[in-house]
């Protein structure tokens, strides 16, 4: 915040959630400057998605945008929402906003907010996320947190000037949309790696490395033409293929954990990257007896949910029947493998089930054709890969590390506008020309 400087002069208040606050300005609970209309829900009966009544948002719709999309519609609302009001969550997660960009039922999740004359709609925009602390000290409930209307009503604001509120909203509006519009290119820029690295990864298990190598058709849609002393065959014939097991439901039940054996599950698989060297729940003796054992070294794979990832245990494990096992065959190398499968994912999503989620089985992957080289090919396109897919691990990785600083940037931005600490008074929008400059900086 070095390059904004402060107002003036300061008086200090009495308050928990900040010292002091510029000249001019007051302090005053939200219920003093708004009217706070708080949701209502009607009988499910009442509600349709046909199109037929009002827009109806039952709570926590599509938060942080402008134009919310209604997933209901409701001929006779309790409550209604007006165009323009804000929609505040009451409801886990509390403090989370939207605009109405026209009228909604709100469900008793929402609450609506309009300003009086003494504040502006704009400012309130930016003004209320900004207090979330105060709410997230006060949420209360056993199945999810929830605030009522009456605290929503008691939040102490400081409240500049009517005027000052609008250049505050504006230059607010204007300095994060340059910051949503740099994260934004940082995660395009991921995208773009994710794409790459499984083009990368595609090309180089199922082409190999030598551009100038004799081609075959593999007569397999998703392999196309390959080198042609390649091997094509199903994976069943590449490795041996186990499922993990838990023989027991509810498989959460506590009599089976928290003993000395390491029990891996599908999330420890998507957290990995190459090798499994942590676990965080145990299996005890009763346990063990109605799982799968996992050698150290095997490969495995989730089979259900975020199906199709990967990674080596690096310890003897227990597993689940949402984990499937490979040990490879005296001519394949793991890490080959492993790739391999990465390679396949497309068509291993294609062959899986599409019930309530996707799900793999041991035929499913083993009836997959995939193709291999020679092992000495194999372990030179383990080496190809390990290095540029590190380079595009550290490259992803110095993304993440700018749109977190720039988020915490906007965060710190948004408050110092609204609570005072920086003067905006005198900023002012820049021109067409300064625009291009700032964008083609």
């Amino acid at each position: 915040m070095s390059k904004y400087q402060a107002y003036p002069k300061y008086e200090p208040i009495n308050a928990e959630w900040l010292s002091e606050i510029p000249i001019g300005w007051s302090t005053t609970p939200l219920k003093h400057v708004a009217s706070i209309n708080m949701g209502q829900s009607p009988s499910s009966d009442d509600c349709n998605i046909d199109g037929i009544g009002v827009p109806f948002l039952q709570g926590n719709a599509e938060f942080g945008v402008k134009s919310p999309t209604e997933k209901q519609f409701c001929p006779i609302p309790k409550k209604v929402a007006k165009a323009g009001d804000l929609l505040f969550s009451v409801r886990a997660p509390v403090g989370s906003l939207n605009f109405a960009n026209k009228d909604f039922g709100i469900g008793r999740g929402l609450c609506s907010i309009r300003g009086t004359n003494a504040i502006s709609q704009s400012f309130l925009w930016w003004v209320l996320p900004s207090y979330k602390y105060q709410f997230d000290a006060i949420a209360t409930g056993s199945t999810f947190e929830a605030v009522s209307a009456e605290e929503v009503g008691n939040l102490n604001l400081a409240l500049p000037p009517i005027l000052e509120q609008t250049q505050i909203a504006n230059f607010l509006d204007h300095e994060t949309a340059k910051i949503d519009t740099l994260i934004e290119k940082q995660q395009q820029l991921i995208k773009l790696l994710k794409e790459k690295r499984q083009a990368v990864i595609s090309h180089a298990v199922t082409k190999g490395l030598n551009p100038q190598a004799p081609m075959k058709d593999s007569g397999v849609e998703w392999l196309g033409e390959v080198p042609e002393h390649w091997v094509t065959k199903s994976y069943r014939y590449a490795c041996r293929i186990y499922r993990g097991k838990f023989g027991h439901r509810p498989r959460n039940d506590p009599a089976f954990y928290d003993g000395d054996y390491p029990f891996i599950q599908t999330g420890d698989v998507a957290r990995a990257g190459k090798m499994i060297t942590t676990y965080s729940q145990t299996l005890n003796e009763k346990g063990k007896e109605v799982s799968q054992l996992f050698p150290s070294g095997t490969l495995v794979m989730a089979i259900a949910a975020n199906i199709g990832d990967t990674a080596i245990l690096g310890f003897e494990a227990y597993a689940p029947d949402s984990v499937v096992g490979f040990k490879p065959y005296a001519d394949l190398d793991i890490e080959f493998l492993r790739y391999s499968f990465m390679a396949a994912l497309p068509a291993l999503e294609q062959t899986s089930t599409q019930s309530t989620q996707a799900n793999l089985n041991v035929d499913r992957i083993g009836a997959v054709k995939a193709v291999f080289p020679t092992c000495d090919e194999q372990r030179e396109i383990v080496q190809y890969l390990d290095g540029l897919l590190n380079q595009y691990d550290s490259i992803e990785k110095r993304c993440k590390e700018a749109i977190a600083l720039m988020q915490e940037r906007r965060t710190a931005l948004i408050s110092a506008a609204v609570t005072g600490k920086i003067d905006v008074r005198n900023w002012q929008a820049p021109t067409s020309q300064q625009q291009a400059l700032e964008q083609t900086a």
